[in-house]
């Protein structure tokens, strides 16, 4: 049986949350949030990570909100289509959470850690959304942040998502590209494979240090 107490020692007390948000423009305060994707993980005994789960929910975008016409054309998200079954952005925010907190909560850590590609605009707009909405529950951190783009950057020298998957072997179709569900769960794949091997190669490292350092006989 899985130590669950592995999430919480091997970041900090951080559970690792893979997000990705589709939205009606750049400026958070101002554009649209309008999709939301999330990507839970799990680690075995030997600290390996895959993902496990996916929450996702499309959202109605507030009062007053920006739709850039750029922005709509390349996610494709038509905010008035009658089966686009969008919640508003409160109840989107406590449907995303609500399953993160229990993922905290049973993993033995103390918050949820964004993961994205880009991180730093998803978690803007999520920031944006839990100010106007007035949530007080939010289990992400406020500002940390894990970035895949620098992950990647290190590991295959590549920054854009689709070139880092494909560096990864990690299969890309640029047809589901900008759908919350398909980013967030291909960036999930990609953070689990830069994890999962750092880890190889460090216990490898330890078992030649082990070598080095035992005694002869």
């Amino acid at each position: 049986m899985p130590d669950l107490t592995l999430f919480a020692q091997r970041f900090r007390g951080f559970l690792p949350v893979i997000v990705d948000v589709e939205t009606g423009g750049f400026e958070a305060r101002r554009h649209a949030l309008l999709e939301v994707a999330a990507v839970l993980l799990e680690m075995d005994a030997d600290g390996r990570l895959r993902p496990v789960h996916t929450i996702n929910t499309q959202v109605e975008a507030f009062p007053g909100a920006l739709l850039d016409p750029k922005s709509m054309e390349v996610n494709g998200i038509k905010p008035d289509h009658p089966l686009r079954a969008a919640r508003p952005e409160a109840d989107a925010l406590e449907y995303v959470f609500a399953p993160i907190r229990k993922a905290v909560r049973e993993q033995g850590c103390q918050r949820a850690i964004l993961v994205g590609h880009n991180a730093a605009f998803d978690l803007g707009f999520l920031n944006a959304a839990i100010a106007r909405c007035g949530c007080k529950r939010s289990p992400f951190h406020p500002f940390s942040c894990f970035d895949t783009v620098s992950l990647a950057g290190l590991a295959y020298g590549q920054t854009v998502l689709a070139r880092a998957l494909q560096a990864a072997g990690i299969e890309w179709d640029a047809g589901q590209a900008h759908s919350a569900v398909y980013d967030a769960e291909r960036t999930a794949e990609l953070f689990c494979i830069i994890v999962n091997r750092w880890q190889s190669l460090q216990k490898d490292a330890n078992q030649r240090d082990e070598t080095v350092t035992r005694p002869l006989t």
